[in-house]
Parts: structure tokens; sequence; C-alpha cells
């Protein structure tokens, strides 16, 4: 049908340790979800927080301005509604007050519906001897994929 569009959050599974993933919807009008299809969208710098009605927003989301929109062109940095249900964000919203977690958006993708969803993450901030134990493990691992691969 078209082609499949998958803009991740690489630096989170570095910089967080990762609880609970949800996937949620997301509000957007016209011109932000032709920019999305079109993959002009980063998450890198984006993270979510609650309002004072208990809606989850994501922040610093940038999605392009759409090149062939008009003067109804959309904000690139605008806070973006997502879309859960009423369980969920009680339970979110919980989770966030009470032990400090975060929630970081891991992926943004286009389902077989034609839909924008956000795969998010109820989040740890990682310390700093905790990135060091990730790199040495990945570093470990390349290493090891290395020589079984001569000795095949």
């Amino acid at each position: 049908m078209q082609n499949k569009i998958n803009i991740q959050n690489k630096k989170a599974r570095f910089l967080y340790e990762i609880l609970d993933k949800y996937t949620a919807g997301i509000v957007l009008s016209g011109t932000e979800i032709k920019s999305i299809r079109s993959s002009k969208a980063s998450i890198a710098e984006s993270f979510c927080e609650f309002n004072e009605q208990g809606e989850l927003f994501v922040i610093n989301m940038t999605v392009e301005e759409y090149k062939f929109g008009n003067y109804y062109n959309h904000r690139p940095k605008a806070e973006r509604k997502l879309l859960l249900n009423k369980r969920e964000l009680k339970k979110l919203e919980k989770e966030v007050k009470n032990s400090g977690l975060t929630i970081v958006p891991l992926k943004l993708f286009i389902n077989d519906n034609g839909y924008a969803k956000l795969n998010i993450a109820l989040a740890k901030g990682k310390k700093l001897y905790d990135k060091r134990e990730t790199i040495k493990d990945r570093d470990n691992k390349r290493n090891l994929d290395r020589v079984k691969k001569i000795y095949k």
C-alpha cells in the first residue's frame, strides 16, 4: 500500500531503562501527517508529560513543515496530544507522580490503517555506570560476533 515509516529514538534505549511499553495514537493536523508520511519527523529530544486535565502530550517532537503547505501549515515543535485508554492514562500518571519515572517516545510509525502511532515507554534514567556497562556489553557482543564469523 505505502512505504513503511519507522522513525526511532535510538538514544532513549541508551539513556533510560525501559520498564513498560504502550502504543498511543497522536492527534495531528493534515499537514503534519503528510510530513510524517514523507519521513520528515524526529523524536530524538522529545518526552511526554501530563497537563492539568490528566491528558498526555508529547513535547519537543519535531515535525517539519510540509513543503507544499500554504498559510495553514503547522508549527514544527507544537505539543501533540497522545491518545490512550483512560485506565492506561491513570496508571501512567500515578507511576510518574509517585515513582519519579518519565515517559519517553521510542518509535513513530504508521499502522496498516494509515494512522500515525507512537510507541512510548515508562522509563527510569540510567546512571553513568549503567551506561558504561551497556557500552561494554555492546563491544563484547561485537567482538564475539567477529570471532564467530572468522571460525565459521
